[in-house]
């Protein structure tokens, strides 16, 4: 390796997680921990594992199968905790209209089922190579979630608007970055099951450049004042959701 693959390569690896830690401390600060407890729950742990690995990599155990298996048990554990980021930021967006939470929650479940019958899809039409369980298990629930994180994407862009979401709330900061670097993980995921072992220069170099974007977009969201009162300046039309609230409100209470 080169002196200046091998410094990129450890700027991009422990760069954005220095910056998640100022993220933590700003939101803790600002008591956004509070609001969304799973995503600070997710940072905290992506900059814990990533002080694991880079510990590891450096040891004499270097990037070799012992690396390999941390890093499928973390990205296994990271999952997960993205999965109930998506569910908060979920009941976040629906928290405005008390009437639609039900629908919400079945819609929530519905897309899930769906998506993941699509990732499923996937995986069966991209069969691994690897021998490794621990390693296609992992990558193919990490497929999973990045379509659901991808599909939360498309729905914030499609329904913004309709449902008067702010693009400068914290809320939607979150989801872009995660939806961004979803898109990314996605594609790479694909790949590594392809290949069936860790070590594309390229591919690594630029997975990691994009997960610094997306901490970027984070630290800008999540450093500045949220202007929750923004959409209000402009009434939304009687036939909005303001409306269908109100109505299903009556309809329950009868």
């Amino acid at each position: 390796m080169s002196v200046s693959y091998l410094v990129s390569y450890y700027y991009l690896w422990v760069g954005p997680h220095l910056l998640l830690a100022s993220i933590l401390v700003a939101m803790f600060l600002r008591r956004l921990h509070r609001q969304f407890p799973m995503f600070f729950v997710y940072a905290l742990f992506e900059m814990l594992q990533c002080g694991v690995l880079v510990a590891i990599s450096l040891s004499a155990i270097h990037f070799g199968p012992a690396y390999a298996r941390v890093y499928s048990i973390g990205l296994a554990m990271s999952t997960v905790i993205r999965f109930a980021v998506i569910n908060e930021l979920y009941r976040h967006f629906l928290r405005r209209y008390p009437a639609l939470n039900g629908p919400g929650r079945y819609l929530f479940r519905g897309s899930i089922v769906v998506l993941l019958l699509i990732a499923a899809a996937m995986g069966f039409s991209a069969p691994a190579t690897s021998t490794d369980f621990l390693f296609n298990a992992t990558n193919a629930i990490d497929r999973a979630v990045s379509v659901l994180q991808c599909g939360l994407l498309i729905s914030l862009f499609a329904f913004s608007r309709y449902f008067a979401l702010s693009w400068r709330s914290h809320a939607f900061g979150i989801a872009l970055g995660l939806g961004i670097f979803a898109s990314v993980e996605l594609a790479t995921s694909s790949v590594w099951l392809h290949l069936g072992y860790f070590g594309n220069r390229a591919l690594d170099l630029f997975t990691m450049a994009t997960y610094h974007l997306c901490v970027l977009i984070w630290m800008v969201y999540l450093m500045r004042p949220e202007r929750a009162t923004s959409y209000v300046l402009n009434p939304l039309p009687k036939h909005d959701l303001d409306v269908w609230n109100n109505e299903l409100q009556r309809l329950v209470q009868r």
